[in-house]
């Protein structure tokens, strides 16, 4: 049996040599986290704010969102390598630049008919960098994880949305489509945990799992992160309506436990450390590797539960306790580590390569 994130992170933080959680920094953290909800730096709106996400009247923006999500993992770049740049963006918005480009181009590359067949050369324009000598890495495996989630899509999931579905409130948009991932969200009725499921049950490249002393553990970074993003987009309503978001545990990076350790929310072994001030890369599936996942996951958990005491302690604050979620804080983690960077970069980041992150 594979434990669920949240079950999964209980027991290797529990388990755990290399990481381990601190109370004291989970305090400040969390402390951080409810000062970034009363001033509005954690909210549900923030995701629809760059520029290069899909916006929730944009009758492409499930499927646009699914394509980001099957490409979103493995951005770091090795050392003395130049990044992978678009319109001056690296990483994951480096991703959403090339996608939107790729629109913007007239390019169908959100259309599953054109990816399950997309070949290496197509991808390659698609994902052009500003240098081009340099390219997006793992370029094989991201046409095979297209390939792959397009086929799904065009075999199981060609049912076609029949009547006019308006999903933004005073809106008379009209959303119609056919094989599309918009089906896959109706056909869980606004269950975060049922669309979890049938993403890791249905497609393969979101299979984020590992062996971890004696026990079947799981992440699902990719698939959790695009219910999130889904959630998030459409702020909660219409197709992003998942009654039970609280399901859904933080994405578990590269990047957020550069925070957490800033935070002094965990602390990594000396032999670990030195792994990874040494530019040693980490085996996906590694101990260590799924240590430090699954100890982010938990303190994320921890985080989440004491902000949320503190929110009905606090009335005068005028708080609820939906105010936050994982998501959300994990949102506000990634963006304040984008925001802090050059104060985070003497914090090691471990690296892995693979497609789960």
């Amino acid at each position: 049996m594979v434990l669920m994130p949240r079950e999964s992170a209980k027991l290797i933080a529990t388990l755990s040599k290399d990481v381990f959680i601190e109370d004291e920094g989970v305090k400040n953290l969390t402390y951080t986290i409810l000062e970034g909800i009363k001033n509005q730096k954690i909210h549900i709106n923030n995701f629809s704010q760059h520029e290069f996400h899909p916006k929730p009247d944009d009758p492409r923006a499930i499927d646009w969102i699914f394509l980001l999500d099957v490409l979103n993992f493995s951005f770091w770049t090795e050392q003395n390598i130049n990044k992978w740049k678009v319109n001056g963006q690296t990483g994951y918005f480096a991703l959403c630049a090339a996608v939107k480009r790729a629109v913007d181009e007239g390019k169908p590359i959100i259309d599953p008919k054109y990816y399950s067949k997309v070949t290496q050369n197509e991808l390659e324009v698609i994902f052009r960098g500003d240098d081009n000598n340099t390219n997006i890495p793992l370029i094989n495996e991201r046409v095979r994880n297209l390939h792959q989630a397009g086929q799904v899509l065009l075999k199981k999931y060609q049912g076609t949305v029949s009547k006019c579905l308006r999903y933004i409130v005073n809106s008379n948009n009209c959303y119609h489509n056919t094989g599309t991932f918009v089906e896959c969200v109706k056909s869980c009725s606004g269950s975060a945990e049922k669309l979890l499921r049938l993403i890791i049950n249905d497609f393969d490249s979101f299979r984020d799992e590992a062996d971890y002393k004696g026990y079947k553990v799981s992440f699902y970074k990719r698939a959790q992160i695009l219910i999130g993003d889904i959630w998030a987009c459409f702020k909660g309503h219409d197709y992003g309506r998942f009654n039970d978001i609280d399901y859904i545990t933080m994405f578990a990076d590269y990047r957020i436990p550069q925070v957490l350790i800033h935070f002094g929310a965990i602390r990594y072994s000396n032999p670990l450390l030195s792994k990874l001030q040494s530019n040693l890369e980490l085996e996906s599936g590694s101990p260590e590797e799924v240590e430090i996942r699954g100890c982010s996951i938990d303190v994320i958990e921890r985080v989440n539960n004491e902000v949320r005491k503190l929110i009905g302690s606090y009335p005068e604050l005028n708080l609820k306790e939906t105010d936050i979620n994982n998501t959300l804080i994990d949102h506000f983690l990634w963006d304040y580590r984008r925001q802090h960077a050059e104060e985070l970069e003497s914090i090691p980041f471990h690296k892995t390569r693979c497609i789960y992150y």
